[in-house]
C-alpha cells in the first residue's frame, strides 16, 4: 500500500471512533446528517434503472456504503482503518449486496479491480497525496464510469465553521479531526481531476439546514460535491 492515500496519523484518528461510528449523536453525528443529501445527489447522477459496482474508498464504518447498497448498488467498501471495518461488517444487514475489506485503493488497482462508480466522501482531505490518490480512482474507473468526491472548501467560512465552530465550539466533531490546510478549494479538484483523465461533470454544495440535516445547495464555500466523469 503506498503512501499516495494513507496517512497512519488519520488512519489512527479515525480508528479509535470504530466503536462509535454509528452512534447518531456521537462524533460521526455530521456525517449521519448530511447522509442524506449526499446519496440522493449522488444517486440522481447513477443510472435509474440498472444498478451498478461501486468502490467506497475510505468508507470508515460504512454509512455511505450501506446507504449505496439499499440502493440496490453492488457496494465494495474498503478501508484502511482495520477497526472501521470490522465496525462496518458487524453492521450490515446480512441480506444487502455489500461487502467489506481492509485495503487501499492502490491495491486494488494493482489487482486489476474496476468499478462502474467510485465514492470517496470526506476523505480526500485526509490522504497524503491528493493528486496521486485522484490517479489512483480515475485508474478503478471502467470506461465511463463516475467519480463522486465530497470535501471542504479552504475559505476563511470553512476554517470558522468546519475547523473552530464544529470543534471546538459546537463539539460535533473531535478537537483535530480536520486540518485546514489540506482542505482543498474546487479549482485544484477540478485540475487534479482533468489531470487524472476525468471530466468534471458537476459541483454543488452542502450546506446544513434549520433542523439538523443537510441540503444541496449552490454555495460551495465549506463543504461541497463534485462528480467527474472517465
Amino acid at each position: 500500500m503506498t503512501a499516495a492515500s494513507l496517512d497512519s496519523a488519520e488512519i489512527a484518528k479515525f480508528d479509535a471512533l470504530a466503536s462509535r461510528w454509528w452512534d447518531t449523536r456521537g462524533p460521526m453525528r455530521p456525517l449521519h446528517a448530511m447522509n442524506p443529501a449526499r446519496i440522493g445527489w449522488i444517486t440522481a447522477r447513477l443510472p435509474a434503472a440498472t444498478p451498478v459496482t461501486l468502490l467506497d474508498v475510505g468508507c470508515g464504518a460504512g454509512i455511505a456504503a450501506e446507504a449505496l447498497a439499499r440502493r440496490g448498488h453492488t457496494v465494495l467498501g474498503i478501508d484502511a482503518a482495520g477497526q472501521a471495518i470490522a465496525a462496518a461488517m458487524a453492521h450490515a444487514p446480512p441480506d444487502l449486496p455489500l461487502t467489506y475489506r481492509q485495503t487501499s485503493a492502490e491495491t486494488l488497482l494493482a489487482e486489476g479491480a474496476r468499478f462502474d462508480a467510485v465514492t470517496a466522501l470526506e476523505v480526500i482531505e485526509h490522504v497524503a497525496d491528493p493528486e496521486a490518490f485522484l490517479a489512483t480512482l480515475s485508474g478503478l474507473l471502467n470506461p465511463r464510469g463516475r467519480l463522486f468526491l465530497s470535501t471542504l472548501n479552504r475559505t476563511p467560512r470553512s476554517f470558522i465553521e468546519a475547523k473552530l465552530g464544529a470543534e471546538y465550539v459546537l463539539r460535533l466533531l473531535p478537537t483535530g479531526t480536520h486540518d485546514w490546510r489540506r482542505f482543498l478549494p474546487p479549482t485544484r479538484l477540478a485540475a487534479a481531476c482533468r489531470a487524472a483523465g476525468l471530466r468534471v461533470i458537476e459541483t454543488a454544495g452542502l450546506r446544513p439546514g434549520l433542523t439538523g440535516g443537510f441540503h444541496i445547495s449552490r454555495d460551495l464555500g465549506v463543504n461541497y460535491l463534485l462528480c467527474a466523469e472517465k
